[in-house]
């Protein structure tokens, strides 16, 4: 088993194309350091809805540029079989994109070249954008496919390889396993070719279009008189979202400094996520001083929008689902028309403000790959701070429209003298009090998820916090509305959970609502103070049936 194993990594070690990566893999085979090696060979980083994304490092098990290199060639395979062909008969474009994350300038690269390798066409964004921003090219420059370098909201050892095909929507079953299938068929890098020069790098126009595009977002005339500190938490946001607001006529943003420009390390955040506590400290600090309308946060890759408000004395976050039915409202108000869509994980208030409006309302599985595909999209929202307000532009989260959105509604409460506060009040009353919370438990040992979802299956709960469950469901086995997914969902009287595995995390995840009558806005006090009694209840009685 030693000897197998010093041999695969040599054999790594042979192909490996940076310098970087192979001193550190030469390192370990030297050192002998056979859990460390086991760790980077015990399998492959696999390829799924997700792309893929893991910690940076040598071997199979990271993410590194012999494993990119890997997944271009597969994609650029099932390209070749699958996509059409541009209008004059040519070989179809591939646009990448990347964030400022280590290595991602690289993959990016690498990404070009084989596609050029391959006979297609390859077009690489001018610098660190956005990943909307790529989402809306992919469609602008009628490309066969996109690729987005990037980790989200990861820790800073992590990057990713997102995939999207023509339509500008990520990918879905069965586009994953066939590209999986390639990445797998491929025996050795020296197999693909990688020329140094053949693609296009892009010139600022399609990120000019792209912000043309976000005038779309909002009213003609509508009040543009909210007042934001923004923070980029690190990552490549400010630059557009400071153009998006200047183009829209709202005041500047004041920026948070510390956290303005993009740096790979995140040095003031331990993860470099608004929801993580901690990370919007600086934030706060900067409101405190300035005194704004709003606090608007993008994640790294600016895809995610977070929303604080002042609440009292200090400054609360609110939660995804907050900002995701107050932009629904907002939406609703204006006469917007079409599919209002969001994933199952999300609040069921949004049922509601769609059947009162008359407008149709979908779910869908988790992920923008499926909200995005939703027939007659016209809003889609789910509680991880995604939003897709204008999905004739872009067809997946956008953090920055998002942020012109939800800055106009708090613009338009303002000339009326009231606060994004007050509209979820409302909401509440009309709808009743639909409350949110999460389990998540981060873990080392993934067998632990594997463990925690097996003893629910077996021994599925037949009441949380007093609440009988009224209906048990496990997802592997799909819906008349879903296709199959590692999940399971329980109805209660007045509550619902849903528990599954992160998609990009090493977490187990909990999705808790409980949904309290309220009379008159007199009552929301008791209605909150009830809810929070019964999210805490259900979050302690679900943890000890999962054993976590």
């Amino acid at each position: 088993m030693h000897d197998d194993l010093i041999a695969r990594a040599k054999a790594w070690l042979a192909e490996d194309p940076d310098a970087e990566t192979r001193e550190e893999l030469a390192g370990l085979i030297d050192a002998g350091d056979v859990k460390e090696l086991s760790a980077r060979f015990r399998g492959t980083l696999q390829f799924g809805t997700a792309g893929l994304r893991g910690e940076l490092g040598a071997g199979p098990m990271r993410m590194n540029r012999s494993v990119v290199i890997r997944a271009a060639a597969g994609l650029a395979a099932y390209l070749k079989k699958n996509a059409p062909r541009d209008g004059d008969g040519g070989a179809g474009l591939v646009v990448i994109g990347y964030d400022a994350r280590h290595k991602s300038a690289d993959f990016a690269r690498d990404t070009a070249a084989v596609m050029t390798g391959a006979g297609l066409r390859a077009a690489v964004l001018p610098r660190p954008l956005p990943t909307p921003v790529l989402a809306f090219a992919i469609r602008h420059l009628g490309a066969v496919a996109g690729v987005e370098v990037t980790a989200s909201h990861n820790p800073p050892r992590d990057n990713g390889y997102k995939v999207y095909l023509g339509d500008g929507s990520q990918i879905v079953p069965p586009a994953d396993a066939e590209i999986a299938a390639e990445i797998d068929a491929i025996a050795s890098l020296h197999d693909v070719p990688r020329p140094d020069a053949g693609w296009e790098i892009l010139d600022d126009t399609v990120l000019e279009a792209y912000l043309a595009r976000t005038d779309a977002v909002l009213a003609a005339g509508s009040p543009r008189t909210a007042r934001t500190v923004y923070t980029a938490m690190h990552g490549v946001g400010k630059d557009v979202l400071l153009a998006a607001f200047a183009r829209a006529g709202f005041p500047e943003p004041v920026p948070v400094a510390e956290q303005a420009d993009p740096d790979p390390d995140f040095p003031t955040v331990a993860f470099p996520n608004p929801e993580e506590p901690g990370a919007m400290d600086l934030a706060f600090a900067q409101a405190r001083v300035t005194g704004p309308d709003l606090v608007i946060a993008n994640d790294p890759d600016a895809d995610r929008c977070a929303v604080a408000v002042r609440d009292g004395d200090g400054w609360r976050m609110l939660r995804g689902d907050e900002v995701g039915v107050l932009l629904a409202a907002h939406l609703v108000r204006r006469g917007a028309r079409g599919t209002f869509a969001e994933s199952i994980v999300s609040s069921s208030l949004l049922g509601r403000i769609a059947e009162k409006a008359g407008v149709p309302y979908e779910e869908t599985l988790t992920g923008f790959k499926w909200i995005a595909r939703v027939e007659r999209l016209r809003y889609g929202y789910e509680e991880a701070l995604g939003y897709c307000v204008d999905p004739e532009g872009v067809r997946d989260k956008d953090g920055i429209t998002a942020a012109l959105l939800i800055t106009e509604l708090a613009s338009v409460l303002k000339e009326e003298g009231r606060t994004l506060l007050d509209l979820l009040d409302d909401l509440a009353v009309e709808h009743g009090l639909h409350a949110t919370d999460q389990l998540s438990v981060r873990v080392q040992d993934l067998s632990l998820i594997a463990d925690a979802m097996r003893r629910l299956r077996e021994q599925p709960p037949t009441e949380l916090a007093g609440l009988a469950v009224t209906r048990a469901e496990d997802l592997t086995q799909g819906t008349d509305r879903l296709p199959p997914t590692d999940g399971l969902r329980y109805t209660l009287d007045g509550a619902r959970v849903i528990v599954r595995p992160s998609g990009t995390e090493p977490k187990l995840k909990c999705y808790l609502e409980v949904v309290v009558p309220v009379a008159a806005h007199a009552d929301l006090p008791s209605a909150r103070a009830r809810a929070a009694e019964l999210l805490a209840a259900v979050k302690r009685d679900l943890s000890a049936a999962a054993g976590i």
